[in-house]
């Protein structure tokens, strides 16, 4: 017998955003979270500010993901992209702001704000929660999923897997949902850190605004810009972090960054050791991969019934709300394929 229609393993931001649109749509959900409070990493995204979305136009903000994500998320995008969740907010009482770089923030900037929005809904709305239930297996038995750990078994017809990468470990992200499906046939991309500053030799100075290339086998194989920050690490900052995660794309080793600031003036050269370890990175780059999950439904193509959002996907995006977006967006798609 199941419990519900949809279990919602993860409480991040697909899985709150899936929970609460399916409360929309009146399909019966229960919301699963392994730590004691669901919204971890949602708290500390954007410095604590929740940097959720961009305001540039849907066709615009698809073209800045890396080629074949992409395209595995363009109709999830087109069916709610990133000024569709600035009405969403607004309708559910939250206020937002673009600023100058086109990033959109809580009109109070404060990510609690975004949270309250789905743990009210949640509350209000009497949507089944569990919190620091970590579910470690699941198997399908005839048309039912059996999801379980050493406490609790439950059934549903349903799974919409949220359970996020693998940075940031102490907000719940460690790669369940990846391994459960590993049995399904599945296969995993290997991870790697996305969203994260360089270790350097030598001592890099702070930059306000710059372009830097990135550059391999004598060639440029892309340029990010934004702000270059020295920590006593190395250094971090919008152009470096967008450049971590363009380097694992292209598995790139042996590169060097070719360093303009904005008023062309004293340009140099940047040879990173290593990036950060994942544990620091503000995404994952790997995860389930892409080739398995049908795009126009996110839902498996090894099990039917069987649904995925966020960055348990081989999905990621450059800094400015794209991955918050990319969550949001899979998770409605998912939750909208089952109500059809």
């Amino acid at each position: 017998m199941n419990n519900t229609d949809l279990i919602i393993i993860g409480g991040g931001a697909a899985g709150l955003m899936a929970a609460a649109y399916a409360n929309e749509l009146g399909i019966k959900c229960l919301i699963v979270e392994a730590r004691h409070m669901p919204g971890r990493k949602l708290l500390i995204c954007g410095n604590n500010k929740c940097n959720l979305t961009s305001n540039m136009s849907t066709d615009d903000f698809i073209q800045c993901y890396d080629s074949d994500i992409n395209d595995f998320l363009e109709p999830a995008l087109k069916k709610f992209g990133p000024r569709d969740l600035i009405k969403w907010f607004s309708s559910h009482g939250l206020q937002t702001f673009a600023e100058k770089d086109g990033r959109v923030y809580p009109q109070s900037r404060n990510a609690d704000d975004v949270l309250h929005v789905f743990t009210d809904m949640i509350r209000s709305n009497g949507i089944p929660s569990l919190y620091n239930c970590r579910i470690n297996a699941m198997r399908k038995k005839n048309k039912l999923y059996e999801v379980s750990n050493d406490s609790i078994t439950l059934y549903a017809p349903n799974v919409l897997l949220a359970t996020g990468g693998v940075s940031y470990p102490k907000t719940g992200s460690v790669g369940d949902g990846q391994k459960m499906v590993k049995t399904f046939g599945h296969k995993l991309i290997p991870y790697q850190p996305g969203l994260v500053g360089f270790e350097f030799d030598k001592p890099v100075k702070h930059i306000p605004m710059a372009d830097v290339e990135i550059i391999y086998d004598g060639k440029v194989v892309a340029t990010t810009s934004g702000d270059i920050y020295p920590e006593s690490w190395g250094a971090r900052g919008k152009a470096l972090t967008n450049a971590s995660s363009i380097v694992a794309h292209k598995n790139l080793k042996n590169y060097h960054f070719n360093v303009i600031p904005v008023d062309k003036q004293g340009s140099f050269k940047l040879y990173p050791k290593k990036t950060r370890p994942l544990k620091e990175a503000m995404v994952t780059v790997g995860g389930v991969a892409l080739g398995d999950i049908n795009r126009k439904t996110m839902e498996s193509i090894k099990s039917r019934g069987l649904y995925f959002a966020g960055e348990v996907m081989d999905v990621d995006g450059p800094t400015g709300g794209f991955n918050l977006t990319a969550a949001f967006a899979t998770a409605r798609l998912a939750v909208d394929s089952i109500k059809n």
